[in-house]
């Protein structure tokens, strides 16, 4: 089979939805005839109609709000932000109905709606562009939070997402829509809580999702030169965090370094923290490092942009520190 670009492996999964359940549609700007502003949704609207391909207005807390409802009778949407960044003019559709409606009903609704869309820093976006949502939203019970970072977890993710019977926010990175991956002919789900061993090793774990997942496996190749050998993790999950794989790991290791493009202040890694010193602190040989971007809106220019995230020579040197020199 040929390989899948990360776009292709996200349609193919909302096709074979749509296809296998007539209750699941998607809406959102432009993804009916124009195809998403990612070609996500290319040629869907010919295939399935304009009632379950919607195209809306520019109008996010609207057409959430929407989306919302329809779940509560029965329906499973699948709401396309044009960039995620867009979504926090429906943070209260998400927070306070999508997030506590199954709650304060008493358990009478369901809302079974998936949440997904381009985000994270790309190249020259802007500071509006290029947001990290995920930790604006860690703090909404009733949530689940998801992260893809490869053809093969985005197609697997995005399928139980939209079964899930609950709200599922899915963070695609913008800079990973072409990553290619051989895919299985066959159907598969993967489960929305659980982190994903990339590589296992000795010396360190190390914490990652999305797009730093890449940057992590080469930094990885310069340290196994260097005779290094670093777990990898790819959280996948963020809410709720896979406590259980992160401290197996961390037993093994003893050390942790996470490696995120969130902000630092009240980020992922943040919370991460705090849950490993809760729960696993006597484990560790050192204070866990994280590895942050910049408590700055995203430059434009391209060289000051570089600056505000993690880059692969920053990461092989955190690892040296605290593996070789014991810091």
């Amino acid at each position: 089979m040929a390989d899948t670009l990360l776009f292709n492996a996200l349609r193919e999964a909302i096709d074979e939805e749509m296809a296998r359940d007539p209750a699941v549609f998607v809406l959102g700007e432009d993804v009916g005839h124009y195809g998403g502003s990612y070609k996500v949704t290319k040629d869907l609207y010919q295939k399935y109609g304009e009632l379950r391909v919607l195209d809306t207005p520019i109008a996010e807390n609207s057409f959430t709000g929407l989306a919302v409802g329809a779940a509560m009778t029965g329906l499973r949407p699948i709401i396309e932000g044009m960039n995620m960044g867009f979504l926090l003019l429906a943070f209260n559709q998400i927070a306070n109905n999508a997030g506590m409606l199954r709650y304060t009903s008493g358990g009478n609704f369901k809302i079974p709606m998936v949440i997904r869309g381009p985000g994270g820093v790309g190249r020259q976006l802007g500071a509006e562009h290029s947001q990290r949502l995920e930790a604006y939203f860690q703090a909404v019970p009733g949530l689940k939070i998801v992260a893809c970072s490869t053809p093969y977890n985005a197609k697997g993710l995005l399928k139980s997402a939209i079964r899930d019977e609950n709200p599922v926010l899915f963070f695609e990175h913008v800079l990973l829509y072409n990553l290619k991956e051989n895919l299985p002919e066959k159907e598969y789900l993967l489960p929305l809580d659980k982190a994903e061993v990339v590589r296992e090793g000795s010396d360190v774990t190390i914490l990652t999702y999305s797009r730093m997942r890449h940057h992590v496996l080469q930094a990885v190749k310069t340290l196994e030169k260097e005779g290094f050998d670093p777990e990898v993790i790819d959280l996948i999950s963020l809410k709720p965090l896979d406590m259980e794989t992160i401290g197996a790991s961390i037993k093994k290791t003893h050390k942790v370094i996470i490696v995120e493009e969130c902000m630092k202040t009240g980020g992922v890694a943040a919370e991460l923290i705090a849950s490993i010193n809760d729960r696993f602190f006597d484990e560790l040989d050192a204070p866990v490092l994280r590895l942050s971007s910049q408590d700055i809106p995203t430059p434009y220019n391209g060289m000051l942009e570089r600056l505000t995230i993690v880059q692969p020579e920053q990461i092989v040197e955190a690892v040296q520190k605290m593996v070789a020199l014991r810091v």
